[in-house]
């Protein structure tokens, strides 16, 4: 967390050269070779240096909040316009020499940590506790006795080279109680004469994991022994002989590569079982089938595992508490470590002499002490690089299904996010989603057309947790209003650092709130609120230093001009009811994201857009005017997004501004920029990177029928790089198919909304060669006619309300790759989606019984989704 903004602050101060200012940068560096010092695992469970890391972060972040008022002042100093406003509602200004007092607190703070840290000498070679077996989970196992056969099924059958097996799921599902479950199975007793459990974790070293192993075979001291040596002699052990090996918590593909080494995949009575909470690593380490992914537990599971663990059996409640325990039971939501917690805190709190009455009461305040747990099992076993991101998602409501896009773009608003090489900021951040998607924290809620995720959201339990454990830490504050009051109060935010509020917004800024470390504010309100024009300037009041705003639930009827006071923004996303936007955009020289919605349908822009150096992405769901400009502008070289664009601001002047666009959408109409006259879509064209195209015709107030796009332009008009393209009511011929087609880098295609009509498409030989996801909507189209070499590589057809359809092509059965078929509202087609289906069915079977192998069967599991479903 602290390295994230201490390299934020080192670039702020980079071009910064007084005396006082190269003293800050020294100390910063001392304070950052400071927390360099400490080990991970110090980090989690020493109290003195846990005590250390978070009187480094508070200083980390005063010095943070004194550089960035010290921007303020100078902005204020360059721009004389704002002064007064500046003087009279903001604090008072700073200047640099407020940087000795903070300097004093670092070299204090440095001066009475150094006796302290000299008694944390790094030595994890020989941390004896690094390979201390933990506690096995011996619970009851419920929900799982056919699972448990399934998987001794796989360890007991016959291969030709050592056997690997893999259960992943997130952290407290079960992993380790079912595989211990099954190493304690006399089953596996009698059919393994060498038996061994590892527990690895994040703490683990080659040398002693091999030690460990090598106990179970002698008790000769080898600990002088080198790694090679160790590994060596774990071989000769292994290399005949039946064995299995459970190895518990595998943490990373890397790890995986180091412990096989060890292991004679030559032998084929050999097996391995291993537990993870990264499916990334279970794919990888286990060849011959996928892994076994744990499930939740149904209500009636969890509650019987509940009573077992407060009772001692399955059945064991007095009838008197069965509804409130079934509550309680719901309420860990299928996750069998929250509910063998919850058990054994109930049951040291329910005292059965007790009258009913505190009985119950002592059931409900059990489920209070959950998310302390949960502290204790998620969010410390979490890298550091990826705290903050996990604690991130309690900004959002419970259940709320979160923009990945937006997600990536506020993490790194916020400076999260590390460069690492040559990876993109955008990029490593949807490799940090990932991470945590692989560990099970993060849901996926949707796929986009191109495979990626694009929502997703995280389980009810686990946002409790966050939202908690952000307080704790002050990451960030709920603000929410019950009774009539705001809890906590608005006098106790001074000190926060991010703030969301998802109801009641209007009467929260009206309460004059005054925040001066705030450095985001949010709000996620389902119900959109209109901002009275004598509220506009309450946020900019409010939150001096502010990163990072996103308040598109709250409406302004006007323009709130103080914003351009707020200079440290990064993301903005906001709605409005007026049709441009002012100039002065340009004073936010540190935006990257803005997003703006409005009632409107054409939005008017300032030429001041193309001085904002650092935006990377502008998007608004309006038909946006660029201005046509008589002076020459530098080029927005890091804009890689921009939509909807007017087709009459596609021109080459101001394209060309955006050489580097990788993502672009254009609306209005469409006519007038694929007019092949005027070669009007050559600008387009001539767009090297980009990646994304979204074209809506609108034509309002008049209906698309009044005026369609007659025809496409030439495919080699198109920009070369393009993966991604969405049509909507441009109302073309089927005819015109065969031009998409010739789109050789085209992955995904969208038509939307009467994108195509006409009774018959007959597609042409030779299209479409490396197209994946189709997606068809409301269209009058009657009769497909098509075959599998026309989509060699499809993946994934939607088709939303094609009520006119007769059949969907028997002929997509035959595409190897097709995975998935989506039908909303269609009619008559479904029942040749269903003979779809059981063509890929009899296929799969078929491929199955040849390889012999479960994985193929898995892997190329077909899915077909009807809604409704009769």
């Amino acid at each position: 967390m602290e390295n994230a903004v201490l390299k934020l602050l080192l670039e702020k101060l980079h071009n910064m050269k007084t005396d006082e200012e190269e003293e800050l940068k020294m100390q910063l560096r001392r304070v950052e070779g400071f927390l360099k010092n400490f080990t991970a695992k110090q980090r989690k469970y020493d109290p003195v240096v846990k005590g250390l890391v978070h009187q480094a972060t508070d200083l980390i972040y005063e010095v943070d909040d004194v550089i960035d008022s010290i921007l303020i002042h100078k902005a204020n100093q360059i721009h004389t316009s704002l002064r007064l406003s500046f003087r009279r509602r903001w604090m008072p200004g700073r200047s640099t020499s407020q940087l000795t007092g903070v300097i004093a607190k670092i070299k204090s703070f440095l001066s009475s940590s150094d006796e302290v840290k000299s008694n944390f000498a790094i030595d994890q070679e020989n941390n004896e506790d690094n390979l201390k077996d933990t506690a096995l989970r011996r619970y009851k196992i419920v929900g799982f006795e056919e699972e448990m056969i399934t998987l001794i099924g796989y360890l007991c059958e016959q291969t030709e080279q050592l056997d690997v097996s893999a259960i992943v799921g997130m952290p407290g599902i079960g992993k380790t109680t079912l595989a211990w479950n099954i190493y304690a199975n006399p089953k596996i007793k009698d059919e393994f004469p060498i038996l061994i459990w590892v527990h690895v974790s994040d703490t683990f070293t080659d040398k002693n994991l091999f030690l460990a192993i090598l106990r179970n075979f002698s008790h000769d001291d080898v600990t002088e022994k080198s790694v090679e040596e160790l590994a060596k002699l774990v071989y000769g052990h292994l290399e005949c002989g039946k064995f299995l090996i459970v190895l518990d918590d595998v943490r990373s593909v890397e790890d995986w590569d180091r412990l096989k080494s060890a292991l004679p995949i030559s032998n084929k009575l050999g097996k391995v079982l291993i537990t993870t909470c990264n499916e990334a690593v279970g794919r990888y380490a286990s060849r011959s089938r996928l892994p076994y992914k744990v499930r939740f537990l149904n209500d009636s599971e969890s509650w019987s595992l509940l009573q077992f663990e407060v009772f001692g059996k399955q059945d064991g409640c007095p009838q008197e508490l069965e509804s409130i325990g079934k509550l309680v039971a719901k309420q860990c939501e299928g996750l069998p470590l929250a509910v063998v917690v919850m058990g054994g805190i109930v049951a040291q709190k329910d005292n059965p002499s007790s009258d009913m009455a505190d009985r119950k009461a002592a059931w409900i305040e059990a489920c209070q002490d959950i998310p302390q747990y949960l502290n204790e099992k998620f969010y410390d076993d979490l890298p550091q690089h990826l705290q903050l991101c996990f604690l991130y998602f309690g900004m959002f409501p419970s259940n709320f299904e979160i923009s990945v896009w937006n997600l990536v773009r506020m993490w790194i608003a916020e400076g999260f996010i590390l460069k690492e090489g040559v990876l993109s900021l955008e990029k490593t951040a949807e490799n940090y989603l990932e991470d945590l998607i692989n560990r099970h924290l993060v849901v996926v809620g949707q796929y986009g057309g191109d495979g990626k995720v694009k929502t997703c959201r995280i389980h009810h339990t686990l946002h409790d947790f966050c939202k908690i454990k952000a307080r704790k830490e002050n990451v960030l504050q709920e603000i929410r209003f019950i009774n009539g009051v705001f809890e906590p109060p608005v006098s106790q935010l001074s000190l926060s650092r991010r703030l969301c509020i998802h109801s009641y917004v209007p009467g929260f800024l009206d309460s004059k709130p005054s925040c001066p470390r705030v450095r985001s504010f949010v709000s996620f309100s389902s119900d959109e609120t209109n901002l009275p024009p004598n509220s506009n300037s309450a946020i900019p009041e409010a939150f001096q230093l502010l990163r990072l705003l996103d308040i598109k639930p709250i409406v302004f009827s006007k323009f709130p001009r103080d914003l351009f006071q707020l200079i440290h923004l990064r993301y903005l996303a906001m709605s409005l009811s007026i049709s441009s936007l002012p100039i002065g955009f340009s004073k936010l020289w540190s935006m990257q994201t803005l997003i703006v919605e409005t009632t409107c349908r054409t939005l008017e822009i300032k030429e001041d857009i193309w001085k904002m150096a650092n935006l990377r992405h502008f998007k608004t769901n309006a038909s946006a005017d660029l201005p046509r400009s008589s002076k020459p502008t530098q080029e927005a070289l890091e804009l890689q997004t921009l939509g909807m664009l007017s087709p009459q601001s596609c021109t080459e002047e101001n394209l060309g501004k955006v050489r580097n666009l990788k993502k672009l959408g254009i609306r209005g109409r469409l006519c007038v920029l694929m007019d092949d006259k005027e070669d009007s879509f050559n600008s387009v064209g001539r767009l090297a990177n980009v990646e994304k195209l979204k074209l809506l015709n609108d034509v309002f107030p008049h209906a698309p029928s009044l005026c369609r796009v007659q025809s496409l332009p030439p495919a080699a008009n198109f920009p070369p790089g393009l993966r991604s393209l969405t049509l909507s009511d441009t109302l073309l011929d089927w005819s015109q198919m065969h031009i998409l087609a010739s789109l050789e880098m085209l992955k995904v295609l969208k038509l939307k909304e009467k994108a195509f009509v006409g009774h018959t498409w007959v597609t042409d030989d030779g299209g479409f060669r490396n197209l994946e996801a189709l997606h068809i909507g409301r269209t009058d189209l009657v009769i497909w006619l098509t075959s599998a070499y026309h989509f060699p590589k499809l993946m994934n057809l939607e088709l939303y309300k094609c009520v006119n359809l007769q059949e969907v092509p028997i002929e997509l059965a035959d595409i190897p790759t097709f995975q998935s078929l989506e039908l909303y509202q269609t009619g008559l087609a479904a029942a040749s989606a269903n003979r779809i289906h059981e063509r890929k069915q009899k296929y799969i079977q078929e491929l199955s019984n040849k390889h012999r192998s479960a994985s193929h069967s898995r892997s190329r599991a077909f899915k077909l989704s009807v809604f409704p479903q009769n």
